[in-house]
């Protein structure tokens, strides 16, 4: 599979031919100033919750690359309202097969509001299968006992984590989510962005270390094969 990372929690992959965009928050991000987003193309755009750190270029995005888009129903009312229709509504706990691939929604345990100030629902984490690999995305979120789960459902590849601290888990806890996963190879996200979340490269190496664990800590518009 192909990762390429865009800078905050937006993040790109690509399985058997197919292209995932994950949470576009690019425009907004003065660290990702020179991606730009109009050569970005996009299969689906999956929107883990509905933070404008999330979910800022997802309608523009949505129009230039004819994506659908794959959300909680809270955030697929919003969209309704921004005149988007290749919209798929989902939920905590719910799956569905999109052919080439199957998305899980799994608990991310963090908070959800729209933009213009409306309910965004539950935050969701999402398991992808496909025939390509298996790879978890927690989204925002805290350590939780239902990451002990996530081995029933799926072998995974790799797992993408947050690690910045004070709106989400930590190093710490992302480390101790890798063991309950069950999954060796980590690439982190949401970290450095803007005061709140900064944060010192070294620890999080040091401890996913420990954990015997393949950190990856990618810069932004890097393209890994995972």
């Amino acid at each position: 599979m192909q990762f390429t990372y865009y800078g905050h929690s937006c993040f790109a992959v690509e399985t058997i031919g197919k292209k995932l965009l994950f949470d576009p928050f690019i425009s907004n991000n003065e660290l990702a100033r020179d991606i730009d987003i109009n050569s970005i193309e996009a299969d689906f755009i999956l929107l883990s919750h509905g933070h404008f750190d999330h979910i800022a270029d997802a309608v523009a995005l949505a129009q230039s690359t004819g994506a659908k888009l794959i959300c909680n129903w809270e955030i697929y009312e919003w969209l309704v309202k921004q005149k988007l229709t290749n919209l798929h509504p989902m939920n905590t706990g719910g799956k569905w097969d999109f052919d080439d691939f199957t998305v899980r929604c799994v608990d991310a345990r963090h908070s959800s509001g729209l933009p213009d100030g409306s309910y965004g629902g539950n935050p969701t984490g999402f398991i992808i299968s496909s025939p390509g690999g298996n790879f978890y995305y927690s989204g925002d979120t805290a350590l939780t006992l239902d990451m002990q789960l996530i081995p029933k459902w799926a072998k995974l590849n790799f797992a993408v984590l947050p690690i910045g601290d004070n709106f989400t888990m930590g190093y710490e806890d992302a480390a101790t989510a890798a063991g309950m996963i069950d999954c060796k190879t980590i690439v982190v996200v949401h970290y450095d962005t803007f005061g709140f979340i900064k944060i010192d490269h070294e620890k999080p190496k040091q401890a996913f270390n420990n954990k015997a664990c393949n950190l990856l800590l990618p810069t932004i518009a890097e393209t890994a094969f995972i």
